[in-house]
């Protein structure tokens, strides 16, 4: 960061004071480390593997072929739209903010609660990810077995570890997840060459045949419920969509970034493009391996271990499960600095139960304590009490997460939407520095909203049906706790004159942690 002077540093403070807000994180970040911490969160390795089966056991060889390629493509719009917004307000927990400038009190709190919902879950979702993946490579050697208490324990030490190496600074956090960045694109070239020289021959177009193993056998633990040819390759866009999500990071720690305005909008559109580009050469090479693609149906989720076991050397093999696990742990560690600061943002203004605590940072690491370890112990909650019971004898964990794609891409599509009616007025007057025209904006915005209602329709299909009522249920007592609590209550982030007003507070609170204008 030797190119970070001293007039980007009061440029940086200027822009986050014209917001109200004090610089309480420490700005630590490189260009490169607010990419990393986008790209760790993606990993191709977590996602791109674990969730494998939707694609085998659904559509076959084209869904990953086509799939791939186009669920990254419909990702990717929900990032352009984001990077734009970003530029122009560089704030941690960027979404709820954006919410609230671009539209009201209301739009910005329900950006929140959707933002924060589908983080928690999905940092359980991947760690969780992350017990299957060791339990299937390493489980054996540890007498690990897949009960609840082993799940469960296992989810929180891990959860722990990466909750307390946030605690200690993004220093040390910045330096992992840049670590993070180069450990996957290692790993996934490594994992390619190694399929490749594996495959008995090279049958390209098993990548764009299509196939409908829903509801056979093997295939029905992944999609129990036959449906259609064409449903079965919606379905198997989940693997991209699900996986190419998390660059939201980047605006989540704009405000530990140098020169933000540039560096977040960059860190979520290239985390995207490379996580697409290596993702697909990495899985198509996969493809590729399999020995036969109607036997790697019937695996279901287990087909990435039955490949590597069937075709890989078992040198070469525990050598790259060993670089996937750890590259799984620093997707986990990177999703809590996303989730924590998000926490931090909202409560900064009040948004959250016990906001003075939420909102504290530490004068000695520079980081929100009480939002790191919230956040964390509120994911291993989440995968312990989901994990434990059923719905129509579908384990509650698999809904549930189900439904955080859904919210997810809701608390990113609302920002965007709102953008579209506000560029150009006073509520966004002017694009940040990296600027695409608005009228591309606009065009991109459109196109987020259709592809918000495909993802919707795609998640509540089976075996994922309960995932409307569940939905439809979150809204219903999202907007009684709005209207009967928080519209009494919230007043939303600082905006017009209340900015203003907010200068000595902002001085005292730079001044607690050290900071320096």
């Amino acid at each position: 960061m030797s190119d970070y002077t001293e007039a980007d540093k009061k440029h940086d403070l200027h822009i986050l004071h014209s917001m109200g807000y004090a610089q309480e994180l420490e700005r630590r970040m490189s260009s490169f480390s607010n990419f990393a911490i986008s790209f760790s969160i993606i990993c191709i390795l977590s996602g791109g593997i674990n969730s494998l089966g939707q694609a085998t056991s659904g559509a076959g060889g084209a869904a990953i072929g086509l799939g791939w390629p186009l669920g990254c493509l419909i990702s990717g719009i929900f990032a352009l739209g984001l990077a734009q917004i970003g530029s122009a307000y560089p704030t941690a927990g960027g979404l709820y903010h954006w919410g609230s400038i671009l539209g009201n009190r209301f739009t910005g709190w329900l950006a929140a609660w959707l933002n924060l919902l589908g983080l928690v879950t999905v940092l359980g979702a991947i760690n969780v990810g992350t017990f299957y993946f060791f339990f299937g490579s390493f489980g054996s050697y540890f007498g690990i077995e897949d009960t609840l208490t082993h799940r469960v324990v296992f989810v929180a030490l891990i959860t722990g570890v990466q909750a307390l190496i946030n605690h200690f600074g993004i220093g040390l956090t910045a330096k992992l997840t840049d670590f993070s960045g180069y450990l996957i694109f290692v790993t996934a070239i490594l994992l390619t060459i190694v399929c490749l020289i594996s495959a008995p021959s090279y049958e390209i177009g098993r990548l764009f045949t299509f196939a409908n193993y829903t509801g056979t056998e093997g295939a029905s633990l992944v999609w129990p419920t036959t449906v259609s040819g064409t449903m079965a390759f919606l379905l198997g866009l989940l693997l991209p969509i699900y996986t190419i999500t998390g660059y939201d990071a980047s605006a989540h720690t704009s405000e530990e970034t140098v020169k933000a305005a540039h560096s977040v909008p960059k860190g979520m559109v290239t985390s995207v493009i490379w996580s697409a580009v290596f993702g697909y050469l990495m899985l198509c090479s996969f493809v590729l391996m399999i020995p036969n693609m109607d036997d790697a149906a019937k695996q279901g989720w287990n087909v990435f271990f039955w490949a590597m076991d069937a075709q890989v050397n078992p040198t070469m093999k525990e050598i790259l499960y060993f670089l996937i696990f750890l590259s799984q742990f620093l997707c986990g560690l990177a999703t809590v600095t996303s989730l924590s600061r998000m926490i931090f943002a909202f409560s900064r203004d009040k948004g959250l139960p016990a906001s003075s605590a939420l909102a504290k940072v530490s004068p000695k690491h520079r980081t929100p304590v009480a939002s790191i370890w919230t956040g964390s112990i509120l994911s291993v909650l989440f995968v312990w009490f989901t994990s434990a019971i059923t719905i129509a004898g579908t384990p509650a964990y698999s809904i549930v997460v189900s439904c955080t794609v859904i919210f997810l891409f809701l608390s990113f599509a609302l920002p965007i939407a709102l953008g579209f009616v506000a560029i150009g007025t006073p509520k966004w007057p002017a694009m940040g520095p990296w600027n695409m025209g608005i009228g591309v904006y606009r065009l991109i915005a459109v196109l987020a909203i259709l592809a918000m209602a495909m993802i919707f329709y795609i998640g509540i299909q089976p075996p994922n049906d309960w995932a409307l009522p569940i939905t439809v249920g979150f809204l219903v007592i999202t907007g009684v706790v709005w209207f009967v609590f928080e519209n009494k209550r919230f007043k939303g982030p600082p905006i017009g004159d209340e900015v203003k007003k907010r200068a000595a507070e902002i001085a005292a609170a730079e001044k607690a942690v050290g900071e320096t204008a």
